[in-house]
């Protein structure tokens, strides 16, 4: 069987160049004919909230805890399940603009170890490349060239210090703590503190957070599209609805 022509990959290297080029040229012309304010309100939109416990996609709706019927035993293997997502939230600046962009991804996957009242063991893993926002240029960029995905296709939050109670969490419960842990994006891995809020409703957990992220901490260059620069700093968000291995 013959190998592939060569020119086959350049082309389609090409193709990308041009439909990204493309993307950032229209964008560049809307912002410049009807102004910054116009790009940020009409054509970026209002930016999501930032995740928080009893959101948009509460524990209670993805999972429904029975009445009557808490867990027992809090001890054991805990997992993502649906409502759960993350992604990145970041300031673009156009002539002194700002506009938050948002990407957001639900290819996640969380594994939680508990055991005596304490969380001592969490690693969350993100499908980098499935990231979007509302622009499939811009996601385009941050995809190829910005984050390199195909070298680098996942970002990882690593528990370092276990996370204690000093009593069962209550259904209903919501409680805000620091984690200490190890951010892994583009290949490097920092040291970090993530702020979450923390839910329980008797049978599911929820967590939401955020973790500031400067990109060139991660050997990632802030990308700069000519009409639109973005800012060198952001975070990583995300939102986790957990359920308890059978």
């Amino acid at each position: 069987m013959s190998s592939p022509s060569p020119s086959h990959g350049g082309n389609r290297r090409l193709t990308v160049i041009i439909a990204v080029v493309g993307g950032i040229v229209v964008l560049g012309a809307a912002a410049a004919v009807f102004g910054p304010a116009f790009y940020r309100d009409v054509i970026v939109g209002e930016a999501p909230p930032a995740p928080t416990v009893g959101g948009s996609t509460p524990a209670a709706e993805s999972s429904p805890a029975p009445a009557g019927d808490p867990l027992a035993e809090l001890d054991g293997s805990w997992a993502a399940s649906e409502g759960s997502f993350a992604g990145y939230r970041v300031d673009e600046v156009l002539n002194g603009t700002d506009v938050t962009v948002v990407g957001r991804t639900e290819d996640v996957e969380a594994e939680v170890e508990v055991a005596d009242l304490a969380v001592t063991a969490a690693t969350v893993t993100v499908d980098v490349g499935s990231i979007a926002t509302d622009e499939g240029a811009r996601d385009a960029y941050f995809r190829d060239n910005a984050l390199q995905v195909s070298d680098f296709p996942t970002a990882t939050f690593t528990l370092t210090e276990p996370l204690e109670a000093t009593s069962a969490p209550e259904a209903g419960s919501e409680q805000t703590v620091e984690a200490a842990g190890e951010l892994t994006l583009h290949g490097v891995t920092q040291a970090v503190t993530a702020e979450l809020q923390v839910a329980f409703d008797g049978r599911t957990a929820e967590v939401a957070g955020s973790i500031p992220v400067t990109f060139a901490d991660y050997g990632v260059q802030a990308p700069s599209l000519g009409f639109v620069s973005v800012e060198p700093e952001g975070f990583v968000e995300f939102h986790l609805v957990l359920d308890k291995a059978e």
